[in-house]
C-alpha cells in the first residue's frame, strides 16, 4: 500500500460536496431510523419494568409524545448516533461512505486526519450541510464554514488515493 502526501490534493468544490451530502443524508436517515428503533425498544423495556410513567396513556408512543423529557431523551439518542456516525468516519479515515463514493476526504490543513473533538466541532457549523454554501462566499479558497471554523479542508482524492477500506 503506497502512502500519499494528502497536502497535495486540491480542495473539493460545491458540486462534489453536495453529491456526497445527498448520499450521506440517506445514510444518516438510516442510522437515525435504526437508532430510533433501538431507542424505542429500550424505552419499551423501561416501561415494562415500570421505570416509565405512562401518564394515563395506553400506548407507549402517546406517553413518549406527551412528555418533553421522554421525547428529548429519545430524539437526543437518535441525533447522538447520527453525530457519532459522522465523527467516527471522519476521525478514522477522513471519509464517510458518501465522501468515499465521491472521492472526498476531510482533513486538517496539514493533511492529517482530524480528531474526534475536531469532528464534533465541525458538526454544528455544518448546519445540516448548509455550511457548504459558504463556498460561494469564499470561492477562491474553497473552504466551507465548518472548514474555516475548525482549520480543516475537504480535498478531492485521485482514484488511487481513494482505494482502500473505510
Amino acid at each position: 500500500m503506497s502512502t500519499f502526501d494528502f497536502t497535495s490534493f486540491p480542495r473539493a468544490g460545491f458540486i462534489r460536496r453536495f453529491a456526497s451530502w445527498v448520499y450521506d443524508l440517506l445514510l444518516a436517515i438510516a442510522v437515525y431510523m435504526v437508532a430510533g428503533a433501538i431507542g424505542f425498544l429500550i424505552f419499551a423495556v423501561f416501561a415494562y419494568f415500570g421505570l416509565v410513567d405512562m401518564n394515563g396513556h395506553q400506548h407507549l408512543i402517546d406517553a413518549q409524545r406527551s412528555s418533553l423529557l421522554y421525547s428529548t431523551l429519545i430524539y437526543s439518542w437518535n441525533i447522538g448516533w447520527v453525530s457519532y456516525f459522522f465523527i467516527f468516519f471522519w476521525a478514522k479515515s477522513g471519509q464517510t461512505l458518501g465522501m468515499k463514493a465521491w472521492r472526498l476526504r476531510v482533513q486538517n490543513q496539514d493533511g492529517t486526519l482530524i480528531s474526534k473533538s475536531t469532528g464534533l466541532k465541525r458538526l454544528l457549523p455544518t448546519l445540516l450541510g448548509l455550511g457548504n454554501l459558504w463556498l460561494f462566499i469564499d470561492w477562491k479558497n474553497k473552504l466551507s464554514l465548518q472548514d474555516k471554523l475548525t482549520n480543516t479542508e475537504v480535498v478531492l482524492l485521485t482514484l488511487e488515493a481513494n482505494r482502500g477500506r473505510l
